[in-house]
């Protein structure tokens, strides 16, 4: 578990460092990399190219670099809307005129960025040996399409083929020259031009798909239906999830899901939902019993919260004008001090300047999964949480910590409603959910402190929807006069209920989520953050970091939520 986890931390660490120097190569301040795929602000963009996606398991930070600086590259020099225009319906056809845009850009390296070019070159060999060893070149479709890359980019860029493919090229090279000649030609004296690129670009795809739809090879692919065939080269080829609307391609479920986006999001009944405070639900002894257990684990960890606080204030304060500062040697004249001037001539503080310090009109929220998985981690989010409230007091800033969880298991009430109505069609939300006040922004730290211990009682984590969740955390800050607002959210994973799963599409609960986090982020609501502990979450809020809780990381979860905070 712990080696998934600092695998997911890398990665993450990684993607950031790629968003980061695609931003600054193209200039594109709002793109991202969410679970490894790009988006501008919340909008996925279609980049498509085979070698645009490295493999965190099978490939280096070179490669990832590599696939980041093409990416700039396409950002930069490629105008979307010509290509769009120009893309053909055909899926292999579009498979390859995709590829032979992204060679084009790749041409173009600024001048005087020799790591570009070495990082771009790169990421091509290792996906051209990955290619060679996954069986790819073995098939006709497959040894077809890999050539035509190969010979492509080459031409285009007018760099050699990778060592590694020369020998399993050479055969179609040979074959391929006289059909592909004269459009090779074109590709290569049209690359600064292209929508006279991509008239080459297209005839030369329609040529490929020609002879793949043409090769009805001996043994296993001449058993093949035409569907299963372009299936095995998507297979191969391209990651199916990059289509947008490739139907001929294999392609994953909808994120929206089709039930979803045309019924929109349902609660089966209300009845039974609650708001309850931690403290009504865990004994006062008890709660003292798990302060005395977090206050242990706290003074162990060593965290120096004074430090933290002031870390804290830097990051949210603003300078606010909170009065005036007198008796000073050069300024605003001060008027009280005119018979100063008349009594001692050569007084020289007679000024006043207004005074401007640091204010922190912010207010922090955290939102906690308490949901079954998260059981392992209350112990260690606890102690996270309550350092956090804690800084950010003593910086000044408003704290809020709250809590999401379910009533019961499997549906509970609102199962058993559902099934005396005769089990209707997709009900939606299935469970009765239950939502934690654990210490409201009203409420000094000290006063609050058993109320946070109670994160400890094991049997408060059931299940959870975190969509409902975060819509309610930032109903609640938005009737505060805080003017900054922050909503950090602590999860596990995706949202899980069920009952909900049970009887609802696929990944109901998650893409709800997903949906409220752009809404309440287009509306201002609030700066969402999306805190996974031990993995990635970034499918669901543009902004996400990976937290290692164990108590072997030290000071690093308070590190990473400050580097957070300050991106």
């Amino acid at each position: 578990m712990t080696g998934s986890r600092d695998r997911d931390r890398r990665q993450h660490r990684v993607e950031e460092l790629c968003a980061a120097t695609v931003r600054a190569l193209a200039g594109e301040p709002e793109f991202q990399l969410r679970a490894g795929r790009p988006y501008r602000a919340d909008a996925p963009l279609q980049l498509h190219a085979p070698h645009l996606r490295p493999s965190q398991s099978e490939d280096d930070f070179g490669s990832f670099r590599g696939a980041a600086d093409g990416t700039a590259l396409r950002l930069l020099h490629s105008d979307t809307t010509l290509h769009r225009d120009h893309r053909p319906a055909e899926p292999v056809q579009r498979l390859v005129f995709d590829m032979l845009e992204q060679f084009r850009v790749e041409s173009m390296v600024p001048a005087g960025l020799p790591g570009l070019l070495h990082n771009l070159r790169h990421r091509h060999e290792r996906w051209s040996t990955t290619c060679v060893h996954s069986g790819l070149t073995e098939t006709a479709h497959g040894l077809l399409l890999y050539s035509v890359a190969q010979i492509c980019r080459s031409r285009v860029t007018g760099e050699p083929v990778p060592s590694v493919a020369e020998d399993v090229i050479e055969a179609p090279r040979f074959a391929l020259a006289p059909l592909l000649g004269h459009e090779l030609a074109g590709l290569r004296r049209h690359r600064l031009d292209q929508r006279a690129y991509a008239a080459n670009a297209l005839a030369l795809a329609r040529v490929i798909d020609g002879l793949l739809s043409g090769s009805e090879s001996a043994g296993a692919e001449q058993e093949d239906s035409g569907a299963d065939r372009r299936s095995r080269q998507w297979a191969l080829f391209l990651d199916p999830a990059d289509g947008d609307d490739q139907a001929s391609a294999p392609a994953p479920r909808a994120r929206g899901g089709a039930e979803q986006a045309e019924h929109g999001y349902r609660v089966f009944t209300k009845e039974y939902d609650t708001q309850r405070r931690i403290s009504a639900l865990v004994r006062r002894q008890q709660r003292g019993e798990f302060r005395e257990r977090l206050d242990a684990r706290i003074a162990a960890r060593g965290v120096n919260v004074a430090r933290l606080a002031r870390q804290f204030g830097f990051l949210l304060a603003d300078p606010a004008r909170t009065g005036w500062e007198g008796d000073l040697e050069e300024g605003h004249l001060d008027g009280r001090n005119l018979t100063r001037l008349i009594t001692s001539p050569a007084e020289r503080r007679l000024f006043r300047a207004e005074r401007v310090e640091p204010v922190a009109q912010s207010l922090v929220t955290l939102l906690l999964d308490c949901s079954g998985s998260m059981k392992a981690h209350a112990e260690q989010m606890a102690l996270v949480v309550d350092v956090l409230a804690r800084a950010l007091e003593l910086a000044g800033v408003s704290t809020e910590i709250l809590g999401f969880t379910t009533g019961a298991w499997n549906g509970g009430r609102s199962m058993r409603a559902w099934r005396r109505a005769g089990r209707p069609p997709r009900p939606g939300r299935l469970n009765e959910v239950c939502h934690l006040v654990i210490k409201d922004a009203d409420t000094t730290y000290r006063r609050a402190r058993p109320d946070i211990a109670a994160l400890l009682k094991p049997d408060l984590y059931r299940e959870g929807a975190d969509g409902e969740a975060v819509r309610w955390a930032c109903h609640r800050m938005a009737g505060r006069p805080e003017q900054r607002r922050f909503l950090l959210v602590f999860s596990d994973g995706s949202p899980m209920d069920s009952a909900t799963a049970l009887v609802n599409d696929d990944d109901y609960l998650g893409n709800h989520l997903a949906e409220v986090v752009r809404e309440q982020e287009r509306a201002g609501s609030a700066r969402i953050y999306g805190l996974g502990v031990g993995l990635d979450l970034g499918n669901y809020y543009s902004r996400s970091q990976v937290l290692d809780l164990s108590p072997e990381t030290g000071n690093e979860p308070f590190r990473d939520i400050l580097a957070m905070l300050a991106h």
